[in-house]
């Protein structure tokens, strides 16, 4: 029932831009912690940002800092990914997670709710 749809991604070229989103159903994010992850082929899942619901509070990986932007619409119940000067080696599918704790943690293996992803590929 719980249900995380994903959208955004798509082919674009480096230094372009692309807004992921993740909308939730069958639940809502106010008591989660949400993350963005990708992951490369063959190559681990990465976290890439990270946003807890209640207090506001965001995380980055050192590769995206400066360039990704993760954000909130309460009231649509959905979570952004803003991604700009995009380069080559963001090339993934993007994923959108969730944990039912006000904490964000950097492992995909402790969240329980999954998007189905979406390709984000950079050209150069």
């Amino acid at each position: 029932q719980v249900q995380l749809v994903e959208s955004g991604g798509g082919l674009v070229q480096a230094g372009e831009s692309l807004r992921l989103s993740c909308a939730a159903s069958g639940m809502t994010f106010s008591s989660y912690a949400v993350g963005w992850f990708r992951q490369a082929p063959g190559k681990d899942r990465e976290f890439v940002a990270g946003k807890s619901w209640s207090s506001g509070r965001t995380y980055y990986a050192d590769s995206v800092k400066g360039r990704f932007t993760i954000s909130r619409d309460s009231a649509k119940n959905t979570v952004y990914l803003q991604m700009n000067s995009l380069i080559p080696e963001d090339t993934a599918v993007y994923y959108c997670a969730a944990r039912s704790s006000v904490v964000v943690t950097t492992s995909w293996l402790s969240y329980d709710y999954w998007g189905q992803g979406t390709q984000v590929t950079v050209s150069s």
